[in-house]
């Protein structure tokens, strides 16, 4: 009887390696490499294990590493070199530099210009909530602005619990203007989140396609713009508050505000630091890679002493680096032995029955299968492992290599509802305030009205850049 517990606690796990095992002994398929088997059937087996999670994600990162090198995919140190580019570099960087900046505690005083900026009326709030969390999401990625953000939420509806008791929907909106005015705006810059630098190390890789800061920034940032305001509709709608000001937080801010004191030389530093590393992205990120940018403003915040590496060590969670770092190592590994192109070519093949093998068709069709792998696998690890197989789908239609990975990176960003989808949310959905069917209901109509709107801009934006 244990036995069979201990099977069913471990089915994933044990499904995975079945599956592993299966589709290794199975013939190779026609015009499929037996190295590009193994990397289909290693890609399989860890997609299923990242959906489901029957070991810890960073064990599932080091298993993946070794998988290559028992698979004969490569020798050690070539899957060690896959495991270091620029992207991931930029992911350590960025991650570095949130901790640093959300050390400062700048969090009380953004809350206090946020209100005095918006007054204490809910949905003017709402607005800025979402304004704020998107123009800071925009530059220092997801995780700084929920670092940020949230816990002036949580001191706001601490006030207005005190004041009114229960008021879910004044709860729903605060925190989920953060969490989605973040999503919507990550798209917006290259260091906005993860999967845009992925996209960019992909275009780099397989179309010697060097996309720079301001360029992406062309094609996206107006899609952020859009968002903004649509996301404040979509919430006040499905939200409608409770209550319609939120005074005394406001006075309450004032004065812990007051207290604090004004802004010191440290301060100042570590804004104008992090002011820098943005110049740095917007002029030399093309030239030296975002990630050796990034990660030279780590270094400057630790010589500076603004940081300690304690503070970075015990503030950065590295399992998430190496996740990211596995997952683009397996996706360089789908393209290098064929498997992303044999992929490819079956899609094409199995669209062009149904019409849907080029233009416009084929680019909203990778968009929607951004966003469905995006519920369970996360953006991230969509865009590491879908992107090849996306590019070489446009290279082989003779569609835009460029635009295939905007939908692909833009697609798997607008995965609202499952809560894989974006690791940097969770401490939002697990504050205690939200319930999941909050979740389920705003998410698919954000989910429905970000794709509208990327349709919108393959259809009627980038066909002119």
């Amino acid at each position: 009887m244990h036995f069979l517990r201990t099977c069913f606690a471990q089915r994933w796990l044990i499904l995975g390696l079945v599956l592993g095992g299966v589709s290794l002994w199975l013939p190779t398929p026609a015009g499929l490499s037996a190295e590009g088997q193994r990397a289909l059937s290693l890609a399989a087996v860890a997609a299923l294990f990242f959906a489901t999670e029957p070991i810890p994600l960073p064990a599932l990162a080091f298993l993946i590493a070794v998988s290559q090198v028992l698979l004969g995919l490569g020798s050690g140190n070539e899957v060690a070199r896959s495991f270091m580019n620029d992207s991931v570099f930029f992911i350590m960087g960025s991650l570095m530099i949130s901790v640093a900046l959300v050390k400062q505690r700048l969090d009380r005083r953004i809350a206090y210009a946020l209100l005095k900026l918006t007054g204490a009326n809910v949905k003017r709030l709402v607005f800025g909530f979402t304004l704020t969390s998107a123009l800071l999401a925009s530059v220092a990625g997801e995780y700084t602005v929920v670092a940020l953000m949230l816990p002036l939420a949580l001191a706001i509806l601490g006030h207005v619990r005190q004041r009114t008791g229960r008021s879910d929907h004044v709860a729903a909106l605060l925190l989920f203007s953060i969490a989605y005015g973040a999503v919507v705006a990550g798209i917006g810059t290259p260091s906005g989140d993860v999967r845009n630098a992925i996209v960019l190390d992909y275009w780099r890789q397989l179309a010697d396609l060097h996309v720079g800061y301001v360029r992406w920034m062309t094609y996206a940032y107006p899609l952020v713009l859009v968002q903004v305001p649509v996301v404040v509709g979509v919430l006040l709608w499905t939200f409608p508050p409770e209550v319609k000001h939120v005074r005394r937080a406001l006075v309450s801010l004032r004065q812990e505000v007051r207290a604090q004191g004004g802004l010191n030389a440290r301060d100042v530093a570590v804004v104008a630091l992090f002011l820098l590393t943005m110049a740095g992205w917007m002029g030399l990120g093309q030239a030296w890679g975002l990630g050796v940018v990034a990660v030279m403003g780590a270094a400057l915040y630790l010589a500076s002493g603004l940081v300690r590496w304690s503070d970075l060590n015990g503030g950065v969670n590295w399992g998430v680096v190496w996740l990211y770092a596995a997952a683009i190592s397996l996706g360089t590994q789908l393209d290098h032995t064929g498997a992303a192109s044999w992929l490819a070519g079956r899609a094409l093949a199995l669209l062009s029955a149904v019409h849907l093998d080029g233009g416009f068709a084929l680019l909203v069709t990778l968009s929607l299968l951004a966003t469905g792998v995006a519920q369970a696998l996360g953006a991230g690890v969509t865009v590491a492992l879908l992107g090849p197989v996306a590019l070489r789908l446009a290279m082989l239609s003779g569609g835009n290599v460029l635009l295939a990975g905007l939908v692909t990176a833009l697609g798997s960003a607008f995965a609202y509802v499952g809560t894989r989808a974006h690791p940097s949310l969770l401490p939002v959905y697990s504050s205690g305030y939200l319930r999941a069917r909050d979740r389920f209901k705003l998410g698919g109509r954000m989910t429905l009205a970000s794709l509208l709107i990327l349709w919108l801009a393959l259809a009627l934006y980038w066909p002119g850049k």
